[in-house]
């Protein structure tokens, strides 16, 4: 079988809205990767992206010529409200749609130690104090891309630092690259769940790539596993986006850290940080801090003792 994948051009303030729109025809979910300066020329701080690019995959079967038109009409709609470029198609042959969007992606280096290679690169440049994760995302979320992973990632670095020894949640895991990160970082064991199968099954392959793989156990859940089980933890990642942050605080979100522990926010953009901060003030957290990157924000809160 073809595939065809599909690509348009937003800033950050369309950007999650396209990605909502692709994601209703795209297999195994939405890609958002960042346009801008290459990663030698970053300084100490991650430069805001001006451009993304969101992608998606879908068969080129007898519906493929009928999606490309909804599609269309859907940009050109959205379009009325806000300038976004229109998509463009091309078809992938089946042996090379899985590897096509590896082209662009490279060794990132964030934080203070945090070093991502694809596990299908090798590093020349990784320095002495390092913290090095092989990755291959595979067809699942989570490529260390996305301003909003890398601000989670920084994040995590820094709560680590100063708090070793963690048990970590990974709600919403994708490749599991924040729990195999908070691992890697000083954590003591992490639990990683994914509504999706795909997302457990690379995340699995991931932590046995990165030697983490007694350390992280990854299986089919959502928030409503933890809340009915006895497990609470020390440090929650959850990197999903804010119209599903906000009903799971409604549904006890905060319950699932431990008094004392912290949360770790991601994938809202600035205009929703208000409403996700006033959610996970409804649901026992107190915010305390925002990293952001252009337009989109992570907040980390604390469970009061």
């Amino acid at each position: 079988m073809s595939w065809i994948e599909i690509s348009v051009e937003a800033d950050g303030e369309s950007a999650e809205a396209i990605a909502e729109v692709l994601a209703d025809y795209g297999h195994q979910g939405v890609a958002i990767e960042r346009i801008g300066p290459p990663m030698d020329a970053w300084e100490d701080n991650i430069p805001p992206a001006e451009k993304f690019v969101i992608k998606a995959y879908m068969p080129a079967d007898e519906h493929a010529a009928d999606k490309q038109n909804f599609l269309r009409d859907a940009i050109r709609y959205m379009n009325l409200a806000y300038p976004i470029a229109e998509p463009t198609f091309r078809t992938i042959e089946e042996e090379n749609w899985a590897e096509a969007w590896k082209v662009h992606y490279k060794p990132i280096r964030l934080g203070k130690r945090i070093y991502i290679r694809p596990s299908w690169v090798e590093a020349n440049d990784i320095q002495e104090n390092d913290v090095v994760l092989a990755l291959d995302p595979g067809m699942a979320f989570g490529t260390g891309t996305h301003p909003s992973t890398q601000l989670c990632l920084i994040a995590t670095e820094e709560i680590l630092e100063a708090h070793p020894h963690l048990e970590v949640l990974d709600l919403g895991c994708g490749s599991g690259i924040l729990s195999i990160a908070a691992i890697l970082l000083g954590a003591t064991r992490a639990l990683a769940l994914d509504i999706d199968e795909l997302a457990v099954k690379v995340t699995r392959e991931n932590a046995e790539r990165n030697h983490v793989a007694s350390r992280i156990h990854s299986q089919v859940g959502s928030l409503e596993t933890v809340l009915h089980s006895a497990r609470r933890f020390d440090l929650a990642l959850v990197n999903i986006l804010a119209k599903i942050i906000i009903p799971m605080c409604e549904q006890g979100l905060g319950q699932m850290i431990r008094p004392g522990g912290i949360g770790v926010f991601g994938g809202m953009i600035d205009t929703q940080a208000d409403e996700v901060e006033a959610a996970l003030r409804q649901t026992g957290l107190e915010p305390y801090k925002r990293l952001t990157s252009g337009d989109w924000v992570v907040m980390v809160a604390r469970r009061p003792h």
